[in-house]
């Protein structure tokens, strides 16, 4: 009775897979949808290279046309800017103020729903309108969607005009704007047409005619309209005037004064030209003129399919519409990135498989092997059907999760078929076996699943655009460890059942060369078929098995039969010792004192630290920048100087350049710059951007080596910023140094930005690469002061002056014109001879009839007004309320971020700064320490919830202490790896990797110490005691170490072969090689640069944990148990 009530009480297992086993033909149906449903998933999810980061941001454009920067402060941002900070739900609010122009960045805290906001701030805009001056348009409010990038540059180029380049341009742009993955097409390197009516002012001094009288004349000739319907016997037929303009001489004959016979032609006071506007911006593709076709993806689309629906317009394009000599390439391809990052993540998915199987293979033999391996790819097809219904892509952060993922997929399978095959060698069935098997460490991987998964649902939670960014992490992470958790107890277990047998050494190789023998002669004729993919893997296949049946499986039962039984006794007599006398004590203050000699070691010699990782650059960018009011013409010229420079500098790299291009005016400023925050029309600055070919094919050559030659070969010129910088990797983070100074005087806060400035060159910190501050203060302008009393007299009023010289010299649209399909604005404005004559300005009379004589009235503006010579600001920021001037650099190649803002940080320790200024570290350090205190954070509560977890399972408080100590002293092999291998920390990733160690870590120790609290309780029952001796804890202690000693290597293993193709950069083309027997094997890449520091971080913590679990954890257990006993604790 007492035999069978202890078997009752040990004997377990686990209701849903006993529910599974009763049910095997629903589960496999329930096998085949996953593999189906979720491979035809991968197949259709958008792919692209960075998630898209979707952040509460609201953006608010007010224009006011005459207005300077410090009066658009006052008028408009300051009253729409106290609105919008009475929403509860602002983090910031960034505003900047140009001439005739304001604008306010508001952004939300990120658990803010945009819609919302987008009201909030509608609602706060409507509420500022009366405190607001009349404006001629109403503030544009709408949502910034960082998502919306430009994914493809298409160039045109030849011996063409620039005209009849922009028609094939628009071709592209009409063609490409049909497909619905696209957003929108704007083209760039030539400006649009307009109608220009230029006049004479003197012509029109003369005629008695003014702006009004033109504007008024050229508006009622130019239309078109209805006029109403006749009746013809059954027929109504609409009538239609036709009146618009046919060609551009036409506006020539209109008549703009008729009065007491005298007719005024518009011919008789100006002229006409249909030609195109001022130019804005300049575009080279390698020093030739380009118009260029910026290509939009929208919001949520595949990025891949796009691509390819463009490729195809533009084949169809060459062939049929362009002529043949037309230079038609393609720039900035972000699908090509986007391929190369997928297919580079996807095959370090395959070779961390075949890895993973290869140890499984050894360890546990190639059947039971085939049992845990199948986890990888059901676990995988569930994670993606469930990706796939919350919308999530397939991007890197969700290949590098599946990546991580790889070694800890298996660890379930590794337990329950581990632990199934030991008791079907103690003879039970195979229906028993399985049922008790998985019953007796069910709530144990349960339990090790859940602190896994509560490792990393702290970083789900991740606030700001960073953690839009990083949370596919997590979220892939617990959606993949769940559906393994699912696999191990549902689906593994029938198969299990069905399927396992042990090892007897024979095997039917008649049967098998049977089926290598087909699998050969089908492969062959596939090959003739043309299926070259399917034929190879067909022969591969039969290859494989062949080596599998003579090498493979011999070699895999001699390491089973010779060398796991060697490590075990090793292991054996290992534990033996380090359970013996006083050594646990000794072992154990030796670990501890270990942890605290890593950190010793960590501030001798400690590791550069990092805000992000740092790729070799896929582009350089040289961005320059003249003071304010330079005039786009000079800064062309210059920066076709620096251009030269730039090509002189590549041309011994020139194989791995792909294109290098120049961009003049708009659109040019550093996103990366505060300076360019706001800005949109700037003649005085532009980019030069130099693009490589992918990593692979750069044949070993550091692009990093390239930014520094052109930044050297620059130097400096006076009077002009010229800065080089490489692509961001990842979220916007803004400058590595960027110090922000805020305060309510501008003349106080310039004083104190340029005396912090010069401390800071003085000091001879190395490695800045040049200070600059984002006020302009130099932007010259003509100020034209009116005499009110005079104009009073002659009946002039302010706003009628201003408006006289706004259109003498910026110009008003008075009417459209259309030409086929496009309408052109028809712009009125003076002669271009008279348009920048100071004198001519001032003369320019204006025309008006006196409301009492009801005559002519001509009253020359220097009449009324005197001009003098001035300068203004160029912008004006605020943030968050206040004026601010932001002091901003890059660093140099080869200098570290982090110590030179430590420096600067210690240097201005005791800067003085007027009461009511204040100055703080923005931009990379700023979000740095920002994250750094989230990471930190996330860390404790990963813990707690982990201790939980365990504190829950095991109703114990020292059982869960043991468990967590060496989740803490696991970090001593992550120290000692940075130090030794001289590895740089980088707060994300590092950080990241240290929490997703905590949730690893855990695993194997609970399992561990499960079985050993399982093997004291039976042996307490066989002894039929109450308390064991102290003796048999330390064997129990002893044969649960050698029993668990092969899972848990194993585990250790595969979660670390898992990620080490990752972590060095291994690439191989799988389908490549299949299809052309090239594998385009290579190390290194843009993958491991991004992902290697995590990688690390896990594989050095892993590996010095499963010695802690090995040894220490028992060690540590026993060191307890003696003090449980010693204080009389059960």
């Amino acid at each position: 009775m007492a035999d069978e009530s202890t078997n009752k009480n040990t004997e377990k297992q686990f209701g849903l897979t006993t529910l599974s086993l009763n049910n095997r033909t629903t589960v496999y149906v329930l096998t085949m949808l996953v593999v189906i449903i979720g491979l035809m998933t991968y197949v259709t999810l958008p792919k692209e290279s960075f998630p898209e980061v979707k952040q509460p941001i609201v953006y608010i454009g007010t224009p006011h046309p005459g207005n300077s920067p410090v009066d658009m402060e006052n008028l408009v941002t300051r009253p729409i800017e106290k609105e919008v900070n009475a929403i509860a739900e602002v983090d910031n609010i960034k505003s900047t103020s140009v001439q005739d122009y304001s604008t306010i960045i508001v952004e939300f805290t990120s658990d803010t729903d945009i819609e919302d906001a987008l009201i909030k701030v509608k609602d706060a805009v409507d509420r500022a309108k009366p405190d607001l001056p009349e404006l001629q348009t109403d503030p544009n409010v709408f949502e910034m969607n960082f998502s919306e990038f430009p994914i493809l540059n298409i160039n045109l180029s030849g011996n063409y005009s620039m005209e009849e380049l922009n028609e094939y341009a628009e071709y592209l742009e009409e063609e490409i704007e049909k497909i619905s993955e696209i957003s929108k097409v704007e083209i760039r390197g030539i400006n649009e047409k307009e109608l220009k009516v230029n006049v004479d002012p003197y012509q029109m001094e003369a005629r008695e005619v003014n702006f009004s009288d033109i504007e008024n004349a050229i508006r009622s000739e130019n239309i078109t309209l209805s006029g109403g319907s006749v009746k013809e016997g059954d027929i109504r037929r609409s009538i239609r005037v036709v009146g618009e303009f046919s060609y551009p001489e036409e506006v020539l004959d209109v008549v703009v004064k008729s009065e007491k016979g005298n007719i005024v032609y518009l011919r008789d006071i100006g002229e006409v030209d249909f030609d195109y506007k001022e130019t804005q911006d300049y575009a080279r593709l390698r020093g030739n003129p380009v118009v260029m076709v910026d290509v939009v993806k929208r919001s949520g689309e595949n990025l891949l399919i796009a691509t390819d629906k463009i490729n195809v317009i533009l084949e169809k394009a060459k062939q049929e519409v362009f002529p043949k000599d037309l230079i038609v390439t393609k720039t900035n391809d972000q699908s090509e990135q986007t391929r190369e990052l997928v297919d580079s993540l996807e095959n370090n998915i395959i070779s961390g498989v075949i890895l993973v199987v290869l140890v499984l293979l050894f360890f546990l033999g190639s059947r039971n092997a085939l049992f845990v391996g199948i986890a990888i790819p059901l676990s995988m097809f569930m994670a993606f059907m469930i990706l796939g219904m919350f919308g999530i892509t397939i991007n890197m952060m969700v290949l590098f999760s599946l990546i991580m993922a790889l070694g800890m997929l298996v660890d379930n399978g590794i337990v329950v078929v581990e632990n199934v095959y030991r008791l079907r060698e103690e003879g039970l069935s195979s229906f028993e076996a399985t049922k008790q098997g998985v019953g007796e460490v069910a709530w144990p991987i349960i339990a090790s699943t859940a602190t896994t998964l509560a490792a990393f649902l702290p970083l789900a939670f991740w606030p700001g655009i960073m953690g839009e960014f990083m949370k596919f992490l997590p979220i892939t992470l617990m959606v993949t460890l769940g559906s393994s958790l699912f696999v191990a107890l549902v689906i593994n277990p029938v198969l299990i059942a069905a399927f396992m047998k042990l090892e007897t050494g024979e095997t039917n190789r008649k049967r098998i060369m049977i089926f290598v023998a087909v699998a050969i002669v089908l492969g062959a004729l596939l090959l003739l078929a043309k299926a070259t993919v399917l034929g190879n893997l067909l022969i591969i296949a039969g290859l494989i098995t062949i080596l599998n049946v003579y090498v493979l499986v011999p070699s895999s039962r001699r390491f089973q039969r010779t060398f796991l039984p060697w490590l075990e006794g090793l292991y054996k007599s290992t534990l033996d010792f380090a359970l013996s006398g006083w050594k646990p004590a000794l072992f154990f203050w030796g670990t501890v004192l270990m942890f605290f000699g890593s950190f010793g070691l960590m501030n001798v010699f400690p590791p550069d630290v990092e805000y992000f990782p740092k790729t070799d650059p896929k582009y350089i960018n040289v961005f320059i920048e003249y003071p304010v009011g330079t005039d786009i013409e000079h800064t062309n010229e210059f920066t076709q100087k620096i251009e030269h420079i730039v090509f002189d500098v590549v041309k011994p790299y020139e194989s791995i350049v792909e294109s290098i291009i120049a961009n003049v005016g708009q659109g040019t400023s550093d996103p990366n710059d505060p300076s360019a925050f706001g800005q949109q029309d700037t003649p005085n600055k532009a980019r030069i951007t130099v693009n490589f070919k992918e990593f692979k094919y750069r044949n070993d050559i550091d692009t990093k080596v390239i930014l520094a030659e052109i930044r050297e070969a620059i130097g400096g010129y006076p009077g002009v910023a010229v800065t080089v910088d490489q692509n961001a990797d990842g979220p916007p983070a803004g400058k590595p140094i960027s110090i922000e100074v805020s305060g309510e005087d501008f003349a106080t806060l310039i004083e104190v930005t340029e005396r912090m400035k010069k401390t800071i060159n003085e000091s001879g910190i190395q490695g800045i690469e040049k200070l600059k501050t984002d006020l302009e203060t130099g932007k010259p302008e003509l100020v034209v002061n009116i005499d009110r009393e005079k104009a009073r007299r002659f009946g002039l009023s302010t706003n009628s002056i201003a408006m006289e010289v706004r259109t003498a010299l910026f110009g008003k649209e008075v009417s459209k014109y259309k030409e086929g399909e496009d309408d052109y604005e028809v712009q009125l404005r003076l002669m271009e001879k008279y348009r920048y004559d100071v004198d001519a300005l001032m003369n320019k009379s204006v025309v008006f009839r006196d409301q009492t004589s009801g005559k002519m009235v001509s009253v020359p503006i220097s009449s009324v007004a005197t001009s003098e010579l001035s300068s203004t600001y160029g912008s004006i920021k605020r943030k968050d309320m206040d004026r601010v001037i932001t002091i901003s650099s890059n660093v140099i190649t080869g200098y570290n971020a982090t110590e030179i803002n430590g420096e600067i940080q210690e240097l201005l320790s005791n800067f003085q700064m007027p009461a009511g200024y204040e100055f703080k570290f923005s931009g990379e350090q700023e979000k740095q320490a920002k994250e750094m205190a989230f990471l930190s954070k996330a860390l404790g509560i990963a813990v707690c919830l982990i201790f939980l977890i365990i504190v829950a399972q095991f109703n114990k408080v020292t059982t869960p202490f043991i468990i967590m100590m060496s989740v803490v002293l696991s970090t001593i092999g992550v120290f000692l790896g940075l130090v030794v291998f001289q590895m740089n920390f980088v707060v994300i990733m590092s950080m990241v990797g240290i929490i997703s160690l905590a949730g690893i870590v855990v695993n194997n120790a609970i399992v561990l110490i499960d079985f050993i609290e399982l093997s004291r309780e039976r042996k307490r029952q066989e002894l039929g005691v109450d308390k064991l001796p102290f003796n048999e804890i330390v064997e129990a202690i002893a044969v649960a170490g050698k029993t668990r000693l092969r899972p848990v290597l194993l585990t250790a293993i595969t979660t670390v072969l898992g990620l080490v193709p990752l972590a060095v950069g291994f690439n191989v083309d799988f389908i490549k090689f299949l299809n052309s027997y090239d594998a385009d094997f290579y190390l290194g890449g843009d993958n491991v640069a991004f992902w290697g520091p995590m990688s690390w971080t896990i594989i050095f913590g892993l590996s010095f944990a499963t010695f802690l679990t090995l040894v220490i954890v028992p060690v540590m257990y026993l060191f307890f148990a003696r003090v449980n006993r010693y204080l009389g604790i059960s």
